[in-house]
């Protein structure tokens, strides 16, 4: 077994609705938009290996490991086929599973996602990685968000909770080095753009314009049949800043996929 935590919630007809986390989080990170989901969608969020329940799942390591367990963990609990969204690192990991199993995925939503360029603020993930303290996440994720963005008492608690587990630092750091193996200067890897404009199913990008860690690309830099938004003043955390656009942009994409 791989070793997966995923927790499913919702009727067990229908097609599922998968979501992955960013990096140094874990499923919780999508509570407000799940909430927001109608009662009629099947859920599903996956711990990304390293993270969370999936501490020590296979596939603890870079993104490319991450997407494969976790295909496998989800063909291993009977889901086939599913709508994608995912975060931050957890779209990149989206993308490639959109990539390896093409005619497994209906939809693929993709929330400021890693991997589309090289530009990204490694050294703010550094001191993500290694915050343990309150003061230190609330730090690290008010830089990550928009100005003005207080991330709530109960979500600083919940990670200080996790970053004081045994191994959890160690994972991180791991899932850190696979992500930048050259270097925080030399930027995150990229994913090859002819397979993603190759991609059939429904893409749909979202992205906020003030987000310092992944900087908002132009349209162009972007497959021409990815559906596009962009969200104004907003940073990088947008699940827990924007739950009702990352919302609307689902259930597009829940219509969208079939």
């Amino acid at each position: 077994m791989s070793g997966l935590h995923i927790d499913i919630s919702g009727p067990e007809d229908g097609i599922p609705l998968v979501l992955l986390h960013g990096f140094g989080g874990d499923g919780s990170a999508w509570d407000a938009v799940r909430a927001g989901l109608p009662g009629t969608v099947r859920v599903i969020t996956v711990d990304l290996p390293g993270h969370g329940g999936s501490l020590h799942a296979e596939g603890r390591g870079g993104a490319g490991r991450m997407a494969k367990a976790i295909l496998a963990g989800l063909a291993e609990t009977g889901v086939d086929s599913f709508h994608l969204a995912g975060h931050s690192m957890g779209g990149a990991v989206s993308a490639l599973m959109a990539m390896r199993a093409p005619d497994r995925v209906r939809s693929l939503t993709l929330v400021a996602p890693g991997g589309m360029a090289s530009a990204i603020n490694a050294r703010l993930l550094a001191r993500y990685a290694k915050a343990t303290s309150a003061a230190e996440i609330r730090a690290c994720l008010t830089e990550m968000s928009a100005p003005g963005f207080v991330t709530s008492q109960a979500v600083i608690d919940h990670v200080a909770a996790a970053r004081s587990q045994p191994g959890v630092l160690a994972a991180l750091d791991e899932v850190y080095q696979a992500m930048f193996p050259n270097g925080p200067d030399e930027g995150q890897g990229v994913l090859p753009a002819a397979a993603l404009a190759a991609l059939a199913m429904p893409v749909l990008v979202i992205w906020g314009t003030q987000d310092p860690v992944l900087p908002c690309p132009k349209p162009s830099a972007l497959p021409a049949s990815f559906a596009y938004s962009v969200l104004p003043e907003l940073g990088h955390m947008l699940p827990e800043e924007a739950p009702d656009a990352i919302i609307r942009v689902l259930g597009q994409a829940l219509t969208s996929g079939g």
